[in-house]
């Protein structure tokens, strides 16, 4: 492999992580966001179902359910948010992963530079 190709090789990666830092933030704010999202959807979904409200849940209609499994039900009928924040926690995992795959392959090209421009 030529000095020149892996010099550009390098600077190419220095842009991919600069890419990829915008892109850690911009999903752990809605990561952040999303999960947050969730946690107020259960906390007003049990709280709506303590104080005797009716929900419509796949074609049943919840009311009054045992405080024992009242928390499950609220989990249940909030399964989009829920959906919504794990999505959000995946697209951050993976953004995470591809800044370490890139400063792996940044750290192996600067290492083969170094044994090039020394040969």
């Amino acid at each position: 492999m030529e000095i020149m190709t892996i010099a550009q090789e390098i600077r190419s990666k220095i842009k991919e992580i600069d890419s990829i830092r915008a892109s850690i933030k911009e999903r752990g704010i809605q990561k952040a966001r999303t999960i947050s999202e969730y946690e107020k959807a259960l906390a007003v979904t049990i709280i709506k179902l303590k104080n005797g409200v009716e929900f419509v849940f796949e074609g049943e209609i919840i009311s009054k359910p045992p405080v024992t499994i009242l928390e499950k039900i609220a989990r249940g009928i909030c399964w989009k948010e829920k959906q919504s924040a794990e999505e959000a926690e995946a697209l951050y995992k993976s953004a995470t992963s591809n800044m370490q795959a890139v400063l792996a392959q940044l750290n192996a090209d600067q290492s083969l530079f170094s044994k090039l421009d020394k040969g």
